[in-house]
């Protein structure tokens, strides 16, 4: 083993290990849970049975997964990794794809708080994350959105529009900010 990957790894932690054991009960539950995918500590699940999951995800601590009603889905892809305290909130459909990478503070959300009345939320358009996307910590994806595949958002972007494959967007709200892939 390399000085480099013994820096960059470390073994897995007693929350993981427990998640690990969890798994069984949270596959009963969610819509469907892939082999070899592990939710750590969640903070916050709402309506799991419209949650599908893919195989060898990570979700790390604190994360917020919630879809609202019978419209809302929530899917993630093969070999995503979920960072800690990242929330997904679906009232129109979201899509994860394969491959991803949500950093930590990540948030993900079809909804907003109506103009009148503020305690009503109503959906804002789907969303459409494609394969091998990266989002930098702090990134907001709002509704209506697609990020194409193999795209990086900038840590602390918000995403209003849709994002072009392959493009590398920050800032607030998120422009085309060039960069070597």
């Amino acid at each position: 083993m390399t000085v480099a990957r013994l820096i960059v790894e470390k073994s897995a932690g007693l929350r993981y290990r427990r998640a690990q054991l969890r798994m069984p009960l949270l596959r009963r539950a969610f819509r469907e849970i892939g082999q070899g995918s592990v939710i750590v500590a969640p903070l916050y699940l709402q309506g799991v049975e419209r949650i599908r999951v893919g195989s060898g995800v990570m979700v790390r601590d604190g994360a917020w997964l919630a879809t609202e009603n019978d419209t809302s889905s929530l899917t993630v892809g093969d070999d995503t990794y979920i960072g800690h305290r990242a929330h997904l909130h679906s009232i129109d459909p979201v899509t994860i794809g394969r491959g991803c990478v949500l950093a930590d503070n990540v948030m993900v959300s079809t909804s907003d708080h109506d103009r009148r009345d503020r305690h009503r939320v109503h959906g804002t358009g789907p969303i459409h994350i494609g394969d091998d996307v990266f989002l930098g910590q702090n990134v907001v994806v709002l509704g209506g959105v697609t990020i194409g595949d193999g795209a990086t958002v900038a840590a602390g972007a918000v995403v209003i529009r849709d994002v072009a494959p392959g493009a590398l967007v920050g800032g607030v709200p998120a422009r085309d900010i060039g960069g070597a892939p």
